[in-house]
């Protein structure tokens, strides 16, 4: 096996930073080394990480690099790395033991591949974060391997394949990681999905922090110009269909709401079917209120996106870069 550099970024981590560094020790394929880059923490982030890195069981490089966004901290990181194979993850998860292991072993092969992902689960600490994470996130019976975009939370890559594409996006501060995984598709390097390689993360504690995380994923999408289409069905959906269906129901007929409701029931078909694995070892209190949850988690998001899309978009106008772009799924 070749050498294998762990890296990821952090920002003001303290309170999680130690979930993610003892989950680093206890792997049981360790990393060659892992180099971090603090962006400029403010509650003792970057003073953890410098004495782990003093006791730790590999060697362990700590950057610091104020004010730079998650790209630029990915892209020093790989950049002061050593290994030619490249394993990335967030500050905020949990690594299963086995997850450096599993997430390498596709390169062991003759055929191996360029890029390999793994899974992530949510790791709730409350009944919302529990429901947040089941409506939010795909199942693993809903993922296809083939056209799987991998998060930089849990991926590991060629030093070569990134240096091919001129590393992570510096101009993008989210949703970096799928144009990453964009350029890497277009330029022809091949993927391998690993199930096994699987992280934990915990969602949003609130409603508040789950708008303004989909609302910066949705300037993200602006920026990069992703998804257009997914983005205007859900203004025709929400600023015509709905207006129109409430008109006629309140000027024709009042069977137009029943098209009304069954239009946001059907909406609501993928979240309840995520949930309900969920909900088997809940009282039915808990069960309620879990319910109850979904479809306030599903407009919040989409009232989100609808926000944080156009000014993506109004950013790309203005200061998008010159260079082509990789292409997009819109």
């Amino acid at each position: 096996m070749e050498k294998v550099s762990l890296i990821f970024t952090v920002l003001n981590e303290a309170a999680s930073i130690e979930v993610l560094l003892d989950s680093l020790c206890k792997q049981t394929r360790p990393p060659d080394e892992v180099v971090v880059v603090d962006g400029g923490s403010k509650d003792g982030t970057y003073q953890k990480l410098k004495r782990f890195a003093q006791g730790a069981p590999f060697h362990v490089q700590v950057l610091s690099r104020p004010g730079s966004n998650i790209s630029e901290g990915r892209n020093a990181a790989i950049a002061h790395a050593q290994g030619p194979l490249i394993a990335s993850t967030d500050a905020g998860v949990r690594l299963e033991e086995d997850w450096l292991a599993e997430i390498t072993a596709p390169f062991e092969k003759s055929n191996a591949p360029d890029v390999v992902s793994g899974f992530f689960v949510p790791d709730p600490h409350s009944l919302f974060e529990r429901v947040l994470g089941a409506v939010t996130l795909p199942r693993l019976d809903e993922i296809d391997p083939q056209t799987f975009h991998p998060s930089s939370r849990s991926v590991t890559f060629s030093r070569r394949a990134w240096q091919a594409i001129g590393g992570y996006p510096e101009w993008l501060d989210y949703c970096e990681d799928l144009l990453f995984d964009f350029a890497l598709r277009e330029a022809g390097f091949t993927f391998a999905f690993n199930q096994n390689a699987v992280v934990h993360f915990r969602p949003r504690p609130t409603l508040r922090a789950f708008f303004k995380q989909y609302y910066r994923y949705a300037r993200g999408d602006g920026k990069a110009d992703f998804w257009r289409y997914r983005h205007a069905l859900r203004y025709a959906f929400y600023l015509l269909a709905c207006p129109l269906l409430t008109a006629l129901t309140l000027l024709q007929h009042p069977a137009w709401l029943l098209v009304l409701i069954g239009i946001l029931a059907a909406s609501m078909y993928r979240p309840y079917r995520r949930l309900a694995p969920h909900l088997r070892d809940l009282p039915w209190e808990g069960r309620l209120r879990a319910c109850a949850w979904v479809p306030l988690i599903r407009w919040t998001g989409d009232i989100a996106k609808m926000l944080g899309y156009p000014v993506g978009v109004w950013w790309r106008w203005h200061h998008a870069p010159q260079e082509s772009w990789p292409k997009r799924q819109i």
